[in-house]
């Protein structure tokens, strides 16, 4: 997200703030994941809300310690865009619009052909399809003052930010990497964290849209502990709207189908990943209302020095891991 790609010749490291927690995963080696460190602190409740850092000096602090004890000062890092700044869009350009002018097409056409919910964007894109008539480009868009305060902030910490993912990317990342992908299918994929869920639907490994929501979840959660589990009360303090979530999925299902592919094509399976307590349950009853495949990540390989499994709350920090590497 307009910051340059980096060398894969050293190891990067790999950080994640969401509302409640920071995540950090390294490879060990670079083309594998049997090996991996990894480390994850709890931040107290409002210092972080909905991706927006709320009390910056607390949360300094909180990073500047990480930082300190895992021993990651000077590394080069990557970073996931919080999912509530980022908007992924098809648009259409001319044709002879060359590779080389399109940065600048796009820029000049913010705010009169192409229209975002927020001013000052940074954004990247990819190329679907071309020929003489028209382009089609897939934009990945972001508010571009949270992305700079996350960018200041890891350079604060004496980190050395230089590449920013999304999350979809990175979490459809680990699942090619694990050989779950299938040719020609509509990958419906749902990160089903704490406090928050994503749903994007991606072709070909290409992200086509993405829908956030917030489940509304104030509780406090875990300070300042480090610890695999991200709760820490009884499990119906976090119950899940399971009907609300489902009546999304099959509004967004319905919108790719008809609006998108033209009643052509409709999502094939579903991908289910996070860190809520219920993610168990969630799987089950998505099971049983869907006739086409649900799956979950699954990691038996990847070990910190210790011996220890990585926990699936760093899932998505080893799909972002993963980035570059071929």
């Amino acid at each position: 997200m307009a910051l340059p790609l980096i060398s894969t010749r050293n190891r990067i490291c790999n950080i994640i703030i969401n509302d409640y927690s920071i995540r950090y995963v390294e490879l060990k080696q670079k083309n594998a994941i049997t090996r991996v460190r990894w480390h994850e602190r709890m931040i107290p409740n409002d210092i972080v809300r909905d991706g927006k850092i709320i009390d910056l000096h607390s949360m300094q602090n909180i990073l500047d310690s990480c930082v300190d004890e895992w021993m990651l000062r000077r590394k080069a890092m990557r970073f996931i865009v919080p999912d509530p700044f980022v908007i992924i869009r098809k648009i259409t350009i001319p044709g002879e619009i060359s590779k080389d002018e399109i940065k600048g097409y796009l820029y000049m056409e913010l705010g009169s052909s192409i229209h975002l919910p927020f001013e000052e964007p940074v954004f990247d894109y990819s190329i679907l399809s071309e020929d003489d008539d028209k382009k089609e480009l897939l934009l990945f868009a972001a508010q571009e003052e949270p992305v700079l305060q996350y960018e200041r902030l890891y350079s604060s910490a004496r980190l050395a930010p230089k590449a920013a993912d999304i999350s979809p990317l990175a979490l459809y990342r680990l699942y090619h990497y694990l050989d779950m992908h299938k040719k020609g299918e509509s990958l419906m994929m749902i990160q089903l964290d704490l406090t928050t869920v994503n749903i994007s639907i991606l072709e070909n490994g290409i992200p086509l849209f993405m829908h956030h929501i917030n489940l509304g979840l104030n509780e406090e959660i875990g300070r300042g502990v480090e610890q695999s589990h991200l709760y820490d009360g009884k499990i119906n303090e976090y119950s899940l709207p399971v009907e609300d979530i489902y009546r999304e999925m099959a509004r967004l299902m319905d919108f790719y189908r008809y609006s998108i592919k033209q009643n052509s094509q409709q999502v094939t399976n579903i991908l289910i990943n996070g860190d809520h307590p219920q993610l168990e349950l969630f799987e089950q009853e998505m099971k049983a209302r869907f006739e086409f495949p649900v799956q979950k990540l699954q990691l038996e390989a990847a070990v910190d020095e210790a011996g220890n499994l990585l926990p699936r709350s760093m899932y998505l920090a080893l799909g972002l891991a993963l980035k570059e590497v071929h």
